[in-house]
C-alpha cells in the first residue's frame, strides 16, 4: 500500500502526459518553454489572481515574497508554531526574527487569540518592528482569512498565505492562493498539485509586485538577465515540470471530489473515537494529508506498530513544533501547548484520490482495533 499513491495517478494520466512531455523533448526547450507561461496563465485563472509567477520550489516562492517586501533585520514575522520550517526560514535567512504563535486545537491553523497576544507583546516591547504574518493552510485546511485580514490591516502588517498544501482548497467560495496580500505554493510531488521534482509559485494581484518578483527570480534582471538592477536569485520552473503540472491541473477538481469522499469515509469510521480533521467553517480542505490525533504518544506508537505489522504505511506529520527545533530552541523557551500536543499525537494515514476501497477498509480495520 502506498501512503500517497503517485504511481496510480501516473498510470491514469500517462497517455495524456506522454503527449505533452514528448512535445517538450522534441522542442528541446527545457528552460522557459511555452508550457511555463501557459501553466502560469491557467493556474492564475484557476486560483483567481491576476498574476502567477512560477519558480524553483515552494521555499523559493516564500523567499521571493520576503525579498519583494523588503523583510529583513529588525522585522518580526509572526508564524504558527506548527508548520514546516520553510514557512519562516527564508525570512530568518534575510535577518528577520520569527515570532511563534500557538495553533487552534481543532483546525491546527494559527490561533487568532495567540496571534493577537504576540502582536501586542512585540508592539509593547518595541525591540522589533511588526512586519508580516505568515498564515499556513495547514494540511490543506484554509486559515481564517476574514479575521486575519482585519487584524493585519489594524496593525499595518503584511499578510502572506502559505498555500503549499492547499491547491484546490476553498474558503468562502474562493480558492486558496487568492487570499492575503500575496500567496505562495509548492509543487512538491506529494502536494495536491505536484510535479515530478521541485516547483513553486507566487500569486499576487499587484502589477508592480509581480514585476519585482519576476526580476528577483532571474538574478535581479532589468530588461534582460544580463542587465542586473538588484540582487536576486536563480529560481525557475523547468518546462518539463510545467508539462507535468498542466496535465495534473486538468484532473485537480475531479481529484478534489474523490479526496472529500475518502476523507468522509475515514471521518465516519472514526467519529467519536479519535480526533479527526476539523475543517475551517465555510471551507473545503484539499486534504494534502489525512491526520488523526491519538489520545497520547503511547497510543500513537501502538497505532504505528500495528499498521506496520499489516504493511500499512503511516507518517508523523510533523514530529516537532518550530520552537522545539534545535535551530530555534536556544532563542525561545516559551510553551505552545496546542502545537506541542499535535506534535506528540498526530498520525497521518494513507490518503490520496487513488486509495482503493479495499485499502481504506484495511486501514480502518487496523486503526479501529487499536483505538
Amino acid at each position: 500500500m502506498e501512503f500517497i499513491n503517485l504511481k496510480a495517478q501516473y498510470n491514469t494520466i500517462k497517455q495524456q502526459l506522454d503527449v505533452r512531455l514528448n512535445k517538450i523533448l522534441s522542442s528541446a526547450q527545457y528552460i522557459g518553454g511555452d508550457e511555463v507561461s501557459e501553466f502560469e496563465d491557467k493556474l492564475s485563472d484557476y486560483v483567481g489572481r491576476k498574476y502567477c509567477i512560477s519558480c524553483g520550489n515552494g521555499t523559493d516562492a516564500l523567499q521571493l515574497i520576503y525579498m519583494a517586501y523588503g523583510i529583513g533585520p529588525g522585522h518580526a514575522v509572526f508564524c504558527p508554531a506548527m508548520t514546516f520550517i520553510a514557512s519562516v526560514e527564508p525570512a530568518c535567512m534575510l535577518g528577520a526574527t520569527p515570532i511563534f504563535c500557538d495553533i487552534n486545537p481543532e483546525t491546527y491553523n494559527i490561533d487568532l487569540d495567540s496571534l493577537k497576544e504576540k502582536i501586542a507583546l512585540v508592539e509593547k516591547e518595541g525591540i522589533y518592528e511588526p512586519k508580516a504574518v505568515i498564515a499556513v493552510d495547514f494540511l490543506g485546511n484554509p486559515a481564517r482569512y476574514q479575521e486575519l485580514s482585519t487584524l493585519c490591516h489594524q496593525h499595518n502588517l503584511i499578510l502572506i498565505e502559505d498555500a503549499a498544501q492547499a491547491m484546490s482548497a476553498r474558503y468562502h467560495d474562493r480558492r486558496c492562493g487568492s487570499f492575503a496580500d500575496i500567496a505562495a505554493t509548492s509543487f512538491f510531488p506529494s502536494k495536491p498539485l505536484g510535479c515530478y521534482g521541485d516547483g513553486g509559485a507566487v500569486f499576487t494581484d499587484d502589477e508592480d509586485t509581480a514585476a519585482l518578483i519576476k526580476s528577483i527570480k532571474v538574478h535581479g534582471k532589468g530588461k534582460d538577465k544580463y542587465d542586473n538592477v538588484r540582487i536576486g536569485i536563480n529560481s525557475r520552473l523547468d518546462t518539463l515540470q510545467a508539462g507535468v503540472l498542466l496535465t495534473k491541473l486538468e484532473h485537480l477538481e475531479s481529484e478534489l471530489t474523490v479526496r472529500q469522499n475518502v476523507a468522509s469515509k475515514y471521518d465516519e469510521a472514526f467519529d467519536g473515537r479519535v480526533q479527526t480533521p476539523i475543517i475551517t467553517e465555510n471551507s473545503i480542505s484539499s486534504y494534502a494529508q489525512y491526520v488523526i490525533l491519538s489520545d497520547s504518544s503511547d497510543q500513537r506508537e501502538l497505532l504505528i506498530q500495528e499498521l506496520k505489522k499489516n504493511d500499512i504505511p503511516s507518517l508523523i506529520y510533523y514530529p516537532n513544533p518550530l520552537h522545539k527545533l534545535k535551530v530555534f530552541s536556544s532563542k525561545n523557551n516559551e510553551s505552545y501547548p496546542n502545537a506541542e500536543r499535535y506534535a506528540e499525537c498526530n498520525l497521518g494515514l494513507p490518503f490520496s484520490p487513488y486509495l482503493t476501497d479495499l485499502e481504506q477498509e484495511k486501514v480502518i480495520e487496523v486503526v479501529s482495533k487499536v483505538i
